[in-house]
């Protein structure tokens, strides 16, 4: 039950984001749960592996490079769902920001 309520936490954020972050576009509430599905499934599956091929740079960052990683990661999910898009790097880099800030912040609440 609380994984079904932090895909809709995630769901909402994905959906409030063009609102928030200038070049970020959703036309419904079924494309943000769609990308917040997978997002979490790359997150689950992916991040792990690139934060593992990453970690000298997360280290010489102090776990900053992370936050690119999430924007890539949102970047790349926009590439694949219907009505959910990402007009470059920065859009995506802000609103992954805030999707992890959520995520952390539901995380914490739900738990």
């Amino acid at each position: 039950m609380k994984v079904i309520l932090r895909f809709f936490l995630i769901a909402l954020t994905i959906l409030a984001l063009p609102s928030i972050v200038p070049g970020i576009t959703v036309t419904g509430f079924y494309a943000a749960v769609v990308a917040a599905v997978l997002l979490g499934l790359l997150n689950f599956f992916i991040k792990p592996i690139i934060g593992l091929i990453t970690l000298p740079l997360n280290v010489i960052t102090l776990g900053l490079f992370g936050l690119v990683i999430n924007g890539f990661l949102l970047w790349f999910v926009a590439t694949f769902v219907n009505g959910f898009t990402v007009a470059g790097f920065w859009p995506a880099f802000w609103g992954g920001l805030i999707v992890s800030f959520i995520h952390w912040v539901g995380h914490k609440v739900i738990e």
